[in-house]
Parts: C-alpha cells; structure tokens; sequence
C-alpha cells in the first residue's frame, strides 16, 4: 500500500528521486533557454526573466547539493519556494516561490500518491492566483499552468497513468503558451502596453510549460 512506503521517499509523481531529477534538468534546460527567455520579456516586460529563472534554479540545485539528503517530497518543494523567494528578482521570485510552498503544504503528512501530487499542483497554481490577483485570460504564467491543472485532472478522472497525465499536462501548458501570442495583457508589466503586448510570447508561461515539459520528460523516462 502506498500508505506504508516511506514518507521521506515518496512515491508515484512526487518521489524525492524524480522531484530531484526533474529540479536539476529544469535547471539545465533553463540555463540553456536563458536567452530566449530574455529576449521575450525585452519585447513585453522588464528584460530579466530569464536572468532570475537561471540564477534562481542554480541556487535551488545548489541547495539541494548542501541541504536535500533525507528530506520527504514536501520537504524539498519547501526548501525550493524558499530558495526561489530569497533569490529571483522581479515577480517571478515571489510567484514560483509562492507556488512551491503551496504545493509542499498540500503534500504535509501524506502519503505522495497520484492524488497528494495533483492536489499539490492545484495549490501551487492556487498560490500564484491569489498573490498576483490573476487569472487565466490576462497574459500571463496561469495561461499555461491552469489549461495544464484542468488536462491533469481530466487525464486522471479517466483513468490515465502517472506518466500519461504529466504528458497531457505539459501538452496543455505548451498550447497555453502558444495562446498567449495573440492575448492583450492585462496583468503584470507587459498590460503597460496596451495593444502593443498583442503578437509577443508571455514570458512566465513560456518557462511555466517549459518546467512542466521537462516533468513530463523525467517522469516518462521513469515509467519506460
């Protein structure tokens, strides 16, 4: 039973091994992507994020390498909203952050099953709503987090394997992204601009999906 496994190693999406796998090739993959990142949020936003997303996941690795050994699931995603808070510039910081920490509460004294992880996700992107006052519609990261939450519990509601619904919800979270290219801003510094944010990328969507892609990638890996 899933129950009895080890709390400090978890299981199904949220086992301390691929939590780990997939934060340090999220930090790679955003370390490669760190130009482009840039270059989007020069067109629509203060020019950093992708600047704050590299420096920020390169302190999370460096944290998991000083402070992850024996910590349960919840632990490490709380160690990365504190890391992501105290280093990440802009609103990025705050907003990933705040989502991390949300999801490590909802995963507190449970076993970390298929439903602790998609209850957790549903914090995190709970969290980002509420401190940025947004929702899906306004240009934003939550263009590509919430279309990816509502696949994930589809997938789930029928049936779909662990793997399956990550994939679904990387899939949504890259078409939501893609989505943002026609959407007037309403939210955040790109709204600034008025019909001048039609035609550009959202930059928080696009490393949103890119993090939830790169889920799906370690999780498939696992399950083949």
């Amino acid at each position: 039973m899933t129950a009895a496994l080890p709390q400090a190693e978890g299981t199904g999406l949220m086992s301390t091994a691929l939590l780990e796998q997939w934060l340090r090739r999220s930090a790679a993959r955003l370390a490669d992507v760190t130009p482009f990142l840039t270059a989007l949020d020069q067109a629509i936003g203060d020019g950093d994020h992708g600047t704050n997303m590299n420096r920020g996941f390169a302190a999370v690795v460096a944290k998991l390498n000083a402070e992850a050994a024996d910590m349960d699931p919840a632990g490490i995603l709380r160690l990365v909203g504190r890391t992501l808070v105290s280093t990440v510039g802009g609103a990025s910081g705050p907003l990933y952050g705040t989502a991390f920490l949300r999801a490590s509460a909802a995963l507190a004294d449970r076993a970390t099953d298929v439903d602790a992880a998609l209850d957790a996700f549903d914090a995190a992107v709970g969290g980002i709503a509420a401190l940025g006052k947004s929702t899906a519609g306004q240009k934003t990261m939550l263009d590509a987090l919430v279309p990816a939450q509502k696949a994930a519990r589809a997938a789930h509601e029928r049936g779909a394997s662990g793997s399956e619904i990550v994939a679904e919800a990387a899939e949504a979270a890259s078409a939501g992204s893609d989505a943002t290219i026609p959407m007037l801003a309403t939210k955040g510094r790109a709204s600034y601009l008025g019909e001048r944010s039609i035609g550009h990328r959202d930059p928080g969507a696009t490393s949103s999906a890119l993090l939830l892609t790169t889920a799906a990638e370690v999780v498939g890996g696992q399950a083949g």
